[in-house]
C-alpha cells in the first residue's frame, strides 16, 4: 500500500503518477479547445506533435529515475490527451481528493484505477457534484491551504474557471485544521496573456522560502500582496506577461534544492542557480503550448 503523504510543494519526492502524451490523439477543434493557449496554436497550425510530447515527457521521466522517486503512469487510452495528471486529482495529507473536472475528461480518472489500488479506500474522497476543483489550484503549504478560485458571477461562462466557491468551502471542510487561503484569478477565453488557468499559472512556491509569482493572474491585488509579504519580497521572483504566457512558475520541486525547469526559462533559472538551487532543465516548450507543463503533468503522491 502507499501512504499518502502531501504537506507541502518542496518536501523530498517519493512517488508521483506522471501523465502520458501516449495515443493524444488529434489537433482538437477551435470548439473542444479548454484554453486559449491551445486554441491560438490549434489557429495558427503549431499545435504540438504527440512525438515531440512523447519525447519531453521521457525526458521528465528521466529526472525522477535519476532522483530515486518512484514513477507510476496512466494506462493509455486511445485518442485522449492524459498530460496533465494534476487536473484528475490530487493530494493533501493522506488524502486524495477526486478532482471534478470537466466532464467529458472522466476517463482519464478510470485510467489511474490501478494507482488507486495501492491505496486505502477509506483515504480516497469524492467531492459532490456541486464541487469543483482542480488540483493546478491548490497548494498545500505546511500549516496553509493556498487555493485559487473564480467566484465571479460568470463564473458558468468561463471554460477557463475551475474551481469554484464551494471548491473552496469543501477544502475547509475536509482539513479544519489549516489555514485555507483562496486567490480571485484573472480568466479569459480569447487572450492567453491574460488568463491564469489555474493558481500554479501565476504562482508556485519553491524552497529556501522562495516563491515565483506574476501579479496580474491575481484579480485582486491585496491578495496578490498577501503573498508577497508572506514570503518576503526579496524571496520573490517576479515575472511578466509573456513569462507568465511561458509557464515560468509552472516549474516542479523534487525537493526543497532541486527544482526541474524547462530548459529555455533562461532568466529563471539563472536566478535559480544564484539561490543556490540545483536546476534539472528539459525540453517542455511543446507541451506548454496546451497551456500547462511541468506542475501540472505531476500528481505527487507520496513526499517525505
Amino acid at each position: 500500500m502507499l501512504k499518502l503523504n502531501v504537506k507541502d510543494e518542496t518536501s523530498p519526492l517519493k512517488a508521483v503518477v506522471l501523465g502520458t502524451a501516449e495515443s493524444s490523439g488529434p489537433v482538437p477543434k477551435p470548439k473542444d479547445a479548454y484554453d486559449p493557449k491551445s486554441l491560438q496554436h490549434i489557429l495558427a497550425g503549431t499545435y504540438p506533435k504527440e512525438e515531440d510530447m512523447v519525447r519531453e515527457m521521457d525526458a521528465f521521466a528521466q529526472v525522477f529515475e535519476k532522483h530515486g522517486v518512484q514513477v507510476f503512469r496512466p494506462e493509455v487510452l486511445k485518442d485522449c490527451n492524459q498530460i496533465f495528471s494534476r487536473d484528475i486529482a490530487f493530494v493533501i495529507e493522506d488524502k486524495l481528493i477526486k478532482a471534478n473536472i470537466l466532464p467529458h475528461r472522466e476517463e482519464e480518472f478510470e485510467a489511474i484505477l490501478h494507482v488507486l489500488e495501492y491505496i486505502h479506500p477509506d483515504n480516497i474522497l469524492y467531492p459532490p457534484e456541486e464541487v469543483h476543483i482542480e488540483g493546478g489550484d491548490v497548494m498545500p503549504w505546511n500549516d496553509h491551504i493556498f487555493i485559487g478560485t473564480y467566484t465571479g458571477h460568470d463564473y458558468p461562462d468561463y471554460i477557463t474557471a475551475r474551481t469554484n466557491w464551494e471548491g473552496v468551502e469543501y477544502i475547509k471542510q475536509m482539513f479544519p485544521a489549516k489555514t485555507v487561503k483562496s486567490f480571485e484569478l484573472r480568466k479569459s477565453i480569447e487572450h492567453p496573456k491574460e488568463n491564469a488557468l489555474h493558481l500554479d499559472c501565476c504562482f508556485q512556491p519553491i524552497g529556501k522560502g522562495k516563491a515565483i509569482i506574476h501579479k496580474n493572474g491575481f484579480l485582486v491585488e491585496d491578495e496578490y500582496q498577501w503573498l508577497v509579504d508572506y514570503f518576503g519580497k526579496e524571496n520573490v521572483f517576479e515575472i511578466t506577461a509573456d513569462e507568465m504566457y511561458q509557464m515560468f512558475s509552472n516549474v516542479f520541486s523534487i525537493s526543497t534544492e532541486v527544482v526541474v525547469s524547462e530548459r529555455g526559462f533562461t532568466r529563471l533559472n539563472n536566478w535559480l542557480r544564484d539561490q543556490g538551487f540545483t536546476v534539472e532543465e528539459i525540453p517542455y516548450a511543446e507541451i506548454s503550448k496546451q497551456g500547462g507543463l511541468l506542475r501540472c503533468s505531476t500528481m505527487p503522491l507520496v513526499r517525505e
